[in-house]
């Protein structure tokens, strides 16, 4: 087949204007950052003489004399490279974080990862047990025995990707051989923590180029390692915030120029005795859903947010639970922030709250008015399951006879001095003139609805249309908190109390608490609210200790 006809004047000059000729060896194209651009050479078809069909080239063994350059963007974003080993820290990693986070070994993305023979020693010192530390031990154990798999030789490190963890980019080194160092000070042999320190100084004298990093959740560890002029870092990944004064409380007061500034073209409406609002202005993008916002300059308001949508949102008007005929369980709302919990207690769409306060502000009396409120009186739970870490305070009270709800009934002080307050209120068969036949009779029924579980026994359970209280939810770890939130079934609300000030859990902090963790990953969610109660209401000589002591 002969070749097309050469192009005319006209036609070239517009094929030089809208095709760029290039040389037939391709180009690669990454700009800045952004994903790399694949290219693909496509066979340059010459322009055709006015009035005819476009020609088609041959199919010819020959190379074409031009290429044109197609650029085609990929859409999936390449793996990140490993770095070079120079450029990777090693991370130590102590026995204490493994039983702390089962999965910590994948969360050090492209760096490396090092595990002491003492480290594994007492991973099996530690496996035996139904406690979760004894099943993160067991865990641990699993992982490694699935990352050594048919690899041959150990001292070369093992890829940390090798059973699925994709952005786990470094390695895993085990001791496979004596480490000795002269220790700048002389430290006592046979414990466990000052044999890590060994292996971490010979590590440090091992590798000069790189970076050598004791990972510990242990304060003393840490310190100890500093003074030997080691490196020395907390397990910082499952920390929600690194300042507690940053965690969302829920409230936002809203500035004094906000009527001025949002006050234009504002529409409202009613639907179901809720009056609505729909404002408009910059600081509705700053809105969080759920959250509650007040005003009380000569505008005084009162709201909660149900819908943001660019700079503009939709404001809900709130029920009053500070007047004695909106009581719940005869129980009216002390202050603001009580107004706004009570608010969420009561509303059937929000299936998940949290309160945070100090001692004495009404957290679990206020959780179990409204239960007690919505099972009794409203019938929309069918039981009240209340349920929190058995954390001692001083020593331990030990083992503990009788059935599960009995050996429950020590760590439910709160419980009882809460339901005494509620039986002798407003609710049904309560008050001054009521007898005492009738005031057994009602606190009958009150715990023929209530039912203390244990945290022990919560795995695998489904709980359909209960109202769950989760006390000293403080106490728990972000694994315990999903394992108990995922036991909510069709029409259960949960309900987490907790002082993140009072945590009582070894190697927890204010970060790295259950409670924080919820607080912050529910925040913005539809059908979860959150409010941290701020004035004390128990009494004059509880708010004076709390602040003077």
């Amino acid at each position: 087949m002969p070749l097309p006809q050469l192009p005319t004047r006209m036609g070239a000059m517009l094929s030089e204007k809208s095709v760029k000729i290039t040389s037939a060896q391709p180009e690669v194209q990454t700009p800045g950052n952004d994903t790399p651009i694949a290219e693909t050479t496509v066979q340059a078809a010459p322009p055709a003489r006015a009035k005819q069909q476009p020609a088609v080239p041959p199919a010819s063994s020959e190379p074409p004399a031009a290429s044109v350059k197609t650029v085609v963007k990929t859409s999936s974003r390449p793996k990140k490279a490993r770095l070079a080993q120079s450029k990777r820290k090693l991370f130590v990693l102590d026995t204490n974080v493994l039983l702390h986070d089962s999965n910590c070994m994948f969360k050090f993305e492209e760096h490396d990862i090092f595990l002491p023979m003492i480290v594994l020693e007492e991973l099996d010192h530690q496996k035996k047990g139904m406690s979760e530390v004894a099943r993160n031990a067991r865990q641990v154990s699993r992982f490694l025995d699935g990352l050594i798999q048919g690899v041959a030789e150990l001292d070369k490190g093992v890829n940390l990707d090798g059973i699925g963890n994709q952005e786990a980019l470094g390695s895993l080194q085990l001791q496979t051989r004596a480490l000795h160092s002269k220790l700048p000070i002389e430290l006592p042999m046979g414990k466990a923590d000052n044999g890590i320190l060994m292996v971490v100084h010979a590590l440090k004298d091992l590798y000069p180029r790189r970076k050598v990093v004791l990972v510990s959740k242990d304060i003393n560890m840490r310190l100890k390692a500093r003074s030997l002029g080691l490196l020395a870092e907390d397990y910082l990944n499952d920390h929600v915030l690194d300042d507690s004064d940053l965690l969302y409380d829920g409230v936002m007061p809203l500035p004094d120029n906000f009527w001025s500034r949002h006050g234009k073209d504002v529409e409202s409406w009613q639907q179901g005795g809720t009056t609505y609002y729909r404002v408009k202005g910059p600081l509705c993008s700053e809105f969080i859903v759920n959250e509650f916002v007040y005003f009380d300059g000569e505008m005084s308001m009162q709201a909660q947010v149900k819908e943001v949508s660019g700079k503009s949102a939709v404001l809900a008007t709130l029920r009053d639970y500070s007047h004695g005929k909106n009581n719940v369980w005869g129980i009216t709302a002390r202050n603001r922030e009580q107004n706004f919990a009570l608010n969420l207690l009561m509303n059937p769409d929000c299936d998940f709250v949290s309160l945070l306060g100090q001692a004495g502000t009404g957290k679990t009396l206020l959780a179990l008015a409204a239960g007690l409120t919505q099972t009794l009186e409203t019938k929309r739970y069918t039981e009240i399951i209340i349920t929190r870490a058995t954390v001692p305070v001083g020593d331990d009270i030990g083992f503990l006879p009788g059935t599960e709800e009995e050996k429950m009934l020590p760590w439910m002080g709160a419980l009882e001095d809460n339901l005494e307050v509620l039986h002798l209120g407003s609710g049904p068969g309560s008050g001054e003139n009521a007898g005492d036949l009738s005031k057994n009779s009602t606190m009958e029924v009150i715990r023929s609805r209530i039912k203390v579980k244990s945290l022990n026994f919560m795995r695998g359970r489904t709980f359909l249309n209960k109202y769950l209280i989760i006390d000293e939810a403080q106490n728990l770890t972000p694994k315990q908190m999903k394992t108990l939130v995922t036991r909510a079934g069709p029409g259960t609300k949960i309900v987490c109390l907790g002082n993140i000030s009072q945590i009582d859990t070894p190697y927890l902090t204010e970060g790295s608490s259950g409670l924080t963790y919820v607080v912050d990953r529910f925040k913005g969610w539809p059908h979860s609210g959150h409010i941290t109660l701020q004035r004390g209401e128990r009494s004059r000589l509880a708010d004076y200790a709390s602040e003077a002591l």
